[in-house]
């Protein structure tokens, strides 16, 4: 996590002071439901927050005290005990430290999954302003990165769109799944506190409790929602990617937006180059890197370990302060993409009308020609036009075998281009809905 590429409201959820305030809230929140349950007065759970409730926590101090300790938790709690004074013998009653820190991360990646899917929502407006605005706007679609057949722009936005929204659901799935807490204590067996403290600070901190949690959460809810933002980040590389080739200069059907006094090369100064989804491309893959070492971190010994700490510690905010960076980019990038609708069809009439082919080779066989002898008709006729020695519709009407089949009106409107685009309008009303 550097501060070039993030963001300070994902940041701050992942900084010392905001983990160790939902420390004391765990914490606290416990005394209370300890309170009500008898085991503890009810005058030291108020003590609890009056003392601390608004406390801004010494970071150094903690860190000097778990220079000692060697326990960032037990670090925390001598701290605490300097606000709060003699009651503080009553934290932490019957609980262990992974009952404080796995709910507190619990509490962090939900509140960093809110900020994910605000962030996709932004993406999918932008995606939808620009699908709208192309609807009808051909262009060649391709494949193996060979010209194709045709689309249109709109299309290419609204296959993103549908993507990005498959990818709310994901997020929105993965906040559910990671939002449970556990105070449960030493191996889970609630052997010392009751399992009302834990549906008490579950509620308190907008959780669920965790069935069984051995003295840990269960790490295959950490692994599915890393590997959330895995595929996430993977469909931000996917529309990158094809940013980046539709500006490539021979293509050039569509750029980044290029700003005053923007400069492209150290070297070259006529270069425009799309630097910022080639920076996305990289961040994904960031991303998903992430994602494997939280698949390996559900494999703990027996009730407990830590060799998930040291990871989740790293990837916690590093992926989510990524991703979040990354989705805030692409939606500027969509935003501001510069449009070359000549372009499109200059690289549509690029190869001489072979992009209907497909047209010509349907309706030969509707004639009553085998699809054999349909496809070598058209494949004959149209090899040289990809030598540039001549026009595919000319050499069509001029080859006697199609000419027998198909008259030279005909031939002419299978060339007509709207009718690959005359279903447009379905594939928009399965997407957005009815208009």
């Amino acid at each position: 996590m550097i501060p070039r590429y993030s963001r300070p409201e994902m940041v701050k959820i992942w900084d010392p002071q905001t983990r160790f305030r939902i420390w004391f809230e765990i914490e606290a929140h416990a005394c209370d439901a300890l309170a009500e349950i008898g085991v503890i007065p009810k005058e030291s759970a108020k003590t609890i927050w009056d003392r601390a409730g608004s406390a801004v926590f010494n970071v150094d101090r903690i860190d000097e005290i778990e220079r000692v300790t060697k326990h960032d938790v037990i670090a925390f709690l001598t701290h605490l005990a300097e606000f709060i004074g003699e009651d503080s013998r009553f934290v932490h009653q019957g609980m262990t430290s992974s009952d404080v820190l796995d709910t507190c991360l619990a509490v962090q990646l939900m509140r960093a999954s809110d900020i994910l899917i605000a962030d996709v929502d932004a993406l999918l407006a932008a995606l939808k302003k620009r699908a709208f605005e192309h609807k009808m706007t051909p262009c060649i679609g391709r494949s193996h990165g060979i010209h194709a057949e045709p689309v249109t722009f709109g299309l290419k936005m609204a296959q993103a769109y549908a993507e990005f929204a498959r990818c709310r659901t994901r997020l929105v799935n993965a906040r559910e799944e990671i939002a449970t807490c556990a105070i449960s204590g030493a191996v889970g067996t609630f052997a010392n506190i009751d399992p009302r403290v834990e549906e008490h600070v579950a509620q308190k901190m907008g959780l669920k409790p965790e069935p069984v949690s051995t003295q840990v959460i269960p790490r295959d809810r950490h692994a599915m929602f890393f590997a959330t933002l895995g595929v996430v980040a993977s469909s931000i590389e996917r529309l990158a990617t094809e940013i980046r080739h539709l500006q490539r200069t021979e293509v050039l059907e569509a750029e980044e937006f290029f700003s005053e006094g923007q400069k492209g090369s150290s070297a070259m100064p006529h270069k425009r180059n799309p630097v910022l989804t080639e920076n996305l491309t990289g961040l994904a893959r960031l991303v998903r890197g992430m994602a494997m070492p939280a698949m390996e971190n559900v494999a703990l010994w027996h009730e407990r370990d830590i060799s998930h700490s040291s990871v989740e510690r790293m990837i916690g905010p590093d992926a989510t302060v990524t991703l979040d960076f990354a989705l805030a980019r692409m939606t500027g990038v969509i935003e501001k993409l510069i449009v070359y609708p000549g372009n499109m069809q200059k690289n549509l009439d690029r190869l001489g009308g072979l992009i209907h082919s497909q047209r010509v080779l349907l309706a030969l066989t509707q004639k009553g020609v085998s699809r054999e002898d349909s496809y070598s008709y058209v494949q004959r006729n149209a090899m040289p036009v990809w030598r540039d020695e001549g026009d595919f519709l000319a050499l069509l009407k001029a080859d006697k075998d199609v000419t027998a089949k198909l008259s030279h009106a005909e031939l002419e409107d299978l060339f007509d281009l709207g009718y690959h685009l005359k279903h447009v309008d379905a594939i928009f009303n399965r997407v957005f809905g009815q208009a």
